[in-house]
Formats: structure tokens, sequence, C-alpha cells
């Protein structure tokens, strides 16, 4: 059999983070060049990839669940574990789990053509490939709502916190060249996306890898870039730094994302280029995981809550409006009541817009597995719902601070009304929601407005007025067409997963 020969239905379940989604769009596109075929209906078929999870325990579970409940379902199918449950565990799954039908790792994405044609001629590849650079390359389909696109910018970590798998995972900080980089948003701009998210484990670290060459060799090549990613010459400019004046310098109408930087070493210096460029989003995710110094040196960061308080200040001084996330875990070992209290205080001091907040997941072979005084899960889960009490009061009161104003909002669905023809409904998200992860802006507008429901299509920006808000939420009705709107393409071949399993079920 050769892979010309190789026909029949794929359907991709998808788990995890925004880095493994990416993952999963380069996976359907290999796929599909091989001569399968997508669905969006698991029971047709012939092929079902779980590309799942390792980081926590629950996610594990989850992606375990996803295999199991495949193999139940649909018999008759092959099934691939890939992801990083299938990077991190494919020894043992090779034994332990039966159920699938081959196992792939996701250190080089491109070698899921030689585990596809292993698995169709009947065999059981159990297939882990050294890691290489970046994952990345073409993606014909795009598992987000029309208009938004996630790129990944580096691969691995050398940050060590020592409650974190992610190095065990996807190893060692690498960062893909900016010329890459440029290249693939200036592609996606020309298709039609409107809103890039930048994201890797710490896109703070992006240049700094032991082997990186970001910036290439040129006619006046940049001076080295040291291990806190500043440039040792004249110009001391980070490299993040570097790379958001080059996308600054691309044309068009855009909106720019960063996503996960490291509080340790976050860039400072990127926060006058985000202020020069409205385009460049004043939007930062930054994951403290605690406000107890004790805490804080125990997961291996430099940091202190004095430390971290005041990097909130200086991007609250430079750039006043910034939207700002974090992540906080509970039941650290070692987290006594009064080390959760600070942590507490600490939330309720940076006063962020939107936090996540986890417990702790012990995980084998990171520093933190044999730490003592371990937590309850019982008591993790009683801090972590005071957490995320205090931040959804928080969360109501900044939401607050909109009512009353417009905004641009990049529409992703539109909704049917069933109690009332007259009025229509459609999800977007503003500049401070970022896409899976905060809230959203519910859009209201008269169904007999022709220039309202013209405008208000997935994938395009209209102007809203916020009339209301939750603890999640905005409340808006529909003012106009928004005058950012790029110029679409009229025949962009970029697929958006939401739209293209719609149009199956309408076939």
């Amino acid at each position: 059999m050769t892979l010309t020969e190789i026909k029949g239905l794929f359907f991709l379940d998808q788990h995890g983070c925004a880095k493994n989604k990416v993952d999963g769009e380069l996976l359907i596109h290999r796929l599909t060049l091989m001569g399968l075929t997508q669905t969006f209906e698991p029971e047709k078929a012939d092929f079902i990839i779980v590309n799942s999870c390792g980081f926590i325990e629950s996610a594990k579970k989850e992606s375990l669940d996803a295999v199991y409940g495949a193999r139940s379902a649909y018999p008759n199918a092959k099934i691939l574990l890939t992801g990083c449950l299938a990077e991190r565990y494919a020894q043992l799954l090779k034994t332990e789990l039966p159920e699938a039908d081959g196992i792939f790792g996701n250190g080089d994405l491109s070698k899921i053509d030689f585990v596809v044609e292993q698995m169709f001629k009947g065999q059981r590849p159990v297939v882990v490939p050294e890691q290489q650079g970046v994952c990345c390359g073409d993606r014909s389909v795009l598992l987000n709502f029309r208009g938004s696109a996630y790129v990944k910018i580096t691969e691995g970590c050398n940050n060590c916190c020592s409650f974190c798998a992610i190095p065990l995972i996807r190893g060692q900080l690498r960062s893909r060249p900016a010329a890459a980089i440029i290249a693939e948003i200036r592609a996606l701009l020309e298709k039609g996306v409107y809103e890039i998210n930048l994201i890797g484990q710490d896109s703070a670290a992006w240049g700094t890898g032991r082997n990186d060459n970001v910036f290439g060799e040129g006619p006046e090549p940049l001076a080295h870039i040291n291990e806190a990613g500043v440039f040792e010459g004249s110009e001391k400019k980070s490299a993040l730094c570097r790379l958001l004046e080059m996308i600054s310098a691309l044309p068009g109408k855009f909106r720019l994302r960063l996503l996960y930087i490291h509080p340790d070493h976050f860039n400072r210096d990127i926060l006058p280029v985000i202020k020069s460029d409205s385009r460049l989003l004043p939007y930062f995710d930054i994951p403290f995981q605690s406000g107890d110094d004790k805490i804080i040196r125990s997961m291996n960061r430099i940091g202190t809550a004095a430390l971290y308080e005041k990097l909130i200040q200086d991007i609250r001084t430079v750039l006043p409006e910034a939207a700002l996330r974090t992540t906080i875990m509970t039941g650290f070992p070692g987290e006594t009541d009064e080390s959760f209290e600070n942590t507490f205080r600490f939330l309720e001091s940076i006063q962020v817009d939107w936090s996540g907040c986890f417990e702790y997941s012990r995980e084998e072979d990171t520093p933190a597995y044999d730490f003592k005084n371990r937590v309850s899960k019982k008591t993790a889960a009683k801090r972590a719902g005071r957490l995320v009490q205090l931040q959804a009061e928080i969360t109501r009161k900044r939401l607050a601070m909109h009512v009353n104003q417009d905004f641009d909002v990049l529409i992703e669905e539109v909704l049917d009304s069933k109690e009332d023809d007259s009025c229509k409904f459609a999800i977007g998200r503003a500049w401070f929601q970022a896409p899976e992860v905060d809230g959203s802006v519910v859009v209201r507008y008269d169904a007999d407005d022709r220039k309202a429901v013209e405008a208000v299509q997935p994938g395009r920006l209209v102007t809203v007025h916020v009339v209301a808000s939750s603890e999640v939420d905005l409340d808006a009705v529909f003012v106009k067409d928004s005058e950012q709107n790029p110029q679409l393409p009229a025949d962009s071949k970029l697929k958006f997963a939401v739209e293209e399993r719609d149009r199956q079920e309408n076939l």
C-alpha cells in the first residue's frame, strides 16, 4: 500500500491547550494531503485521532477516557493516540492501552505519514520521534472561529518550574526564526484572518534557547542574545521586543495578542512598542501561580509577591487600559493556611481582569513530586473555590467599567433566536477577551435591519455599544459595521472547523 492509496474519513478529537490545537491543525493538513477526508461525525470515521493532553491528572484522565469511549462506541475504527499524553507515556501505554491501534508522540509531526501508513497495513506503531525545532507548517483548517488564529513561536521550556511536566513532554526551549513567524502571520492575514494570537510555553523566552538563531545571518548580524532574552550589544532590546517591532511594521488591519509570559522575565521593553501601535493589544497573560514568597520559591521561581505586584504596576503605568489574566494554583506542597491567605490577598491586590485557578496535580518525574507537607485534595479544592469566588467579584467589577462604552467586536457565531423573530443574537469578543479562556460579548440587533444583518457575520468586526455586564460576559447592541474591517479575500481557501462542521451537517 502506498500513501496515495489511503482513503477514508478521519475524526479529530482535540484536547489540551492552544499549542496542542495548532498541532491538531497541522495533523489535519497532513492527513488531508494523504488522501483522508475530515468528518465531524465520529460514527462515520474510519480513523479516529485523540490528540491528547498530558499536563495534569484530570487532563490525562479525560484523554484516556476519550480513547476508551471511542473504542467502545466505534469498534471498527482505527484509533490513534497523539499529543502530550502519547509523548510522555508512549512505552507504558504500549502495553497498558490496547484500545489504541497506534501511539504517536508530538516531537516531529511530519512522521504522521509513516504512522498512518503502518496502521492501515494492520500494524500497531508506537512512534516517539526525536524533537525537532518547532512543529509548524501549512494549516488548511483552523480549529478556531472564523477570523482568529494561533501562531506558535516557541516549543518546550527551560523555566523548569518544580510542578510542571512541560519540559518532560515538550523538551527544552526552541524558538522559531523571526522570518518564519512574520511569513506565517502575513499569509494568515492575506487569507482573511484578523486576529493573531502568539503562543508558546513562555513567550518571553522566545529567542533565548541554547541553539536559537531567530534573526539569522544578515549583512549586519545582531549581537548575541543572553539567557535573559536581551541583546548583548549597544542597543539592548529583548528578542521579543524586536519581534513585535517587526510585526508592527506589517501593513494592514489586524490585531495581535501575546499570550503566556512568565513573570520572572517579563520583557518590559515591549510595553512602549505595544503602546505605539493600537493593533498590538495591551493584553497580558502572566501565570503568577502563587502570591506567597515561600511557595513561589518552592515552585523554582525567583520572583516575590512584591516584585509581581510591581510588574502589574509597571504595566498599568505605561498602558492604563491593559487587560490582565493570570493563573493561580492551590494545594502546592507546603501551602499552609497562611500561605494561601497571602495568595488570596495577592489576587485581591492585583485586580486582574481574568484568572484561572486549578488545584496542584502531583506529576511523577517533577521535583515537586517528592516534596513533603502535601495538601489534601479537599483543602486544595476549598481554597480554589475561594479564589474563584474572589475573581468572579473582581471580574464583575472590571467588566462593569465597560458599560456604556463602544467597542469593536470580532463576531464568532450568529445564533438563531427561537423566542423572538424580531431580534437576532451573535457571540463575539472584544480586544480584552482572549479566545476560549475569557468571556464573550452577546450582541443584539434588529432582524429587520439590513445593514446589521449583513455586517454581523462570523469573522467580521462590528462596533457595538455595551449596555450591561455580568460575572463573565457583556451584553451589547449593534451600532455599525466597523471601520477596522480588513478587505477580505474573495477566494480564501482557509477553512474553519466550526463552519466545516455546520456545512457537513447541512449536506
